[in-house]
């Protein structure tokens, strides 16, 4: 498929576990916060595989009804092939995580982080320090579920209170627990995104978001 995405589109990442299935609740907070997006024709960026990237692609595909939105898949080619999304608009297919990981930062505007395991924790954290070292523009990290409060005091008892970063590089982290929380921040920042964010980094933690 042809990899063209339109430059001023404003794009949410989704991260998540490719192991939950349809009928978990968590499918379903992931799955309604996508058509929320899809219906605010905003394109989505996930893994384009299983799970909680499925959720999302189905989600955005049912909201998305005039279809002025993408759904786009950066899948990664695994010794296990996976099943892919339901619905794809744009895929585009990696060997290395660390370029599929780069193309995530390229073309995403905001993230959202769902439940999940070493693949979700990794990407995470690789978009946290590449915000953090200024490799990239500072722009929110919207946490999902009930199992990230518990990673940020984690961060906050040992390498915060060690002096192992500042307590700044924490501004970047939303955590909520329900698809409108979620969807609020979103919007919130696409209006930001656009009176001037085309142009350059918007400084979001001027404003506030939640």
């Amino acid at each position: 498929m042809k990899y063209n995405i339109k430059e001023e589109h404003f794009r949410v990442a989704i991260y998540g576990s490719a192991r939950i299935k349809r009928g978990d609740k968590i499918y379903r907070l992931v799955y309604d916060l996508a058509k929320k997006i899809g219906k605010e024709e905003l394109d989505i960026v996930t893994g384009g595989g299983p799970g909680l990237m499925d959720a999302a692609s189905r989600g955005h595909f049912a909201g998305d009804t005039n279809n002025n939105a993408h759904s786009i898949g950066l899948a990664i080619r695994l010794p296990k092939e996976q099943k892919e999304s339901y619905h794809l608009e744009i895929k585009k297919e990696f060997h290395l995580f660390s370029k599929r990981l780069d193309e995530f930062m390229r073309w995403s505007n905001i993230f959202v982080v769902a439940p999940g395991g070493v693949g979700t924790i990794l990407e995470l954290l690789y978009t946290w320090q590449l915000m953090q070292t200024k490799f990239t523009c500072e722009v929110p990290i919207i946490l999902l579920g009930d199992m990230w409060p518990p990673l940020l005091e984690w961060i906050k008892k040992y390498p915060l209170k060690k002096g192992l970063l500042n307590r700044e590089d924490l501004r970047v982290f939303y955590c909520v627990k329900t698809s409108d929380e979620a969807f609020k921040i979103i919007k919130k920042a696409h209006e930001l995104y656009k009176k001037g964010g085309k142009n350059g980094c918007i400084n979001y933690n001027k404003y506030k978001l939640n």
